[in-house]
């Protein structure tokens, strides 16, 4: 009983502040979605089929101003935020050929040297209790070497609960991914709501956010729409669509301006509905088209150690070579670009060899206690 009071107290000051949108239902059992600016529209028959597509490059990225230093990766871009040491936003587009993971995770999370005030490091999390929470997953950037490298940067991490980061906040990264498949294509961006008086960790003070949101739009005819996520930073066992929201109210809580590109009356349009029934719910695997680019099962890498020896890691690329040895298997590969990567790579362990609490996970589902000086992240159980 006691926790499903705290369940309703909860959800209600959350719906309090993120101003979410209500959905009621009419004596003919239609339902009628109330804004916040007191209109109200029909969910199944807001009016988006009106609106023409066009190219515009770059229409993730959220309003800036001329202060503002956007960070532009391989994969995704974002706004750091240097008086809480870590991003305001987050953003990319996400494709149906991008979903398909070709590279497995790194675990190697690195300062992103690309900002200048100096990101969070290890000592930060070191033994705070709190995941290295990706804003940009780890899955969405499994297309490249480079993309998924540089999602392991500190500057696209935010302290989350592990609940949370491993319960809920996945679930919602896998159902975008599904989105993802079943659009083609969305544009999404995603961060910790920020505020004054917040609890930090480390010696950076990175703050702990209460608060995570993110917004997506799927911009192809004929299923032009958009939707917005606030999320508690705490474990749940709610439904995601409880957690939706129009992307004005992601707006009126961030200070945000999202997708500021788009023309204005497609702007607001867009915006300020929330059609739940327009989104498949469903978070199940989308299976791609062309699996070609996966093993059936993983195999040890074909690839040689600097030592001469064969690699010892596993892997699911069809190459037969893990994420280390990729480039054995590839001369196409842009070997610059590896180069930068891997010197950053290099420089920030140099700078950061100390021990780190381990980031795996134990089979009771609680983080791993237990220090460890690996490249990883992981102790040698994990």
């Amino acid at each position: 009983m006691k926790k499903i009071l705290l369940s309703i107290v909860v959800l209600f000051v959350f719906q309090k502040l993120a101003f979410a949108q209500q959905e009621i239902k009419t004596n003919d059992g239609k339902i009628i979605v109330l804004n916040n600016d007191g209109t109200w529209n029909y969910a199944d028959s807001i009016p988006l089929y009106s609106i023409k597509v066009s190219n515009i490059p770059k229409l993730e990225i959220p309003k800036t101003n001329a202060k503002d230093k956007v960070i532009n990766h391989a994969g995704y871009s974002l706004l750091y935020n240097e008086s809480h040491e870590q991003a305001s936003w987050v953003a990319y587009e996400l494709t149906k050929d991008e979903t398909n993971k070709i590279y497995d995770r790194t675990n190697k999370f690195i300062v992103d040297r690309s900002v200048k005030t100096g990101s969070a490091t290890d000592k930060d999390y070191e033994s705070s209790g709190y995941d290295r929470g990706h804003l940009a997953p780890a899955s969405d950037m499994g297309w490249s070497e480079i993309t998924m490298a540089e999602s392991f940067y500190y500057s696209n991490m935010s302290p989350q609960n592990p609940s949370f980061n491993r319960g809920i906040w996945k679930k919602l990264e896998e159902l975008v991914r599904n989105w993802a498949i079943e659009n083609n294509s969305l544009y999404i961006a995603t961060g910790p709501i920020l505020s004054n008086n917040l609890q930090t960790i480390g010696p950076n003070k990175v703050s702990v956010p209460n608060y995570y949101y993110k917004v997506i739009l799927d911009y192809s005819e004929p299923s032009i729409k958009g939707i917005g996520f606030l999320l508690p930073n705490i474990g749940s066992k709610e439904e995601l669509q409880n957690y939706a929201v129009s992307i004005d109210s992601v707006e009126t809580l961030t200070g945000i301006d999202f997708f500021p590109l788009l023309e204005d009356v497609q702007e607001t349009l867009i915006e300020k509905s929330l059609c739940i029934s327009c989104w498949l719910w469903k978070n199940s695997k989308i299976k791609h088209e062309n699996n070609e680019s996966k093993a059936a099962e993983s195999v040890q890498c074909n690839g040689i150690t600097k030592a001469g020896n064969r690699c010892k890691n596993k892997t699911l690329n069809i190459s037969g070579f893990c994420f280390h040895h990729e480039t054995q298997s590839s001369s196409d590969f842009n070997k610059n670009e590896q180069r930068d990567v891997n010197e950053n790579i290099r420089e920030s362990y140099k700078s950061s060899s100390s021990s780190v609490q381990c980031s795996g996970t134990t089979k009771a589902g609680n983080r791993c206690k237990r220090m460890t000086k690996s490249s990883s992240g992981r102790c040698y159980q994990h």
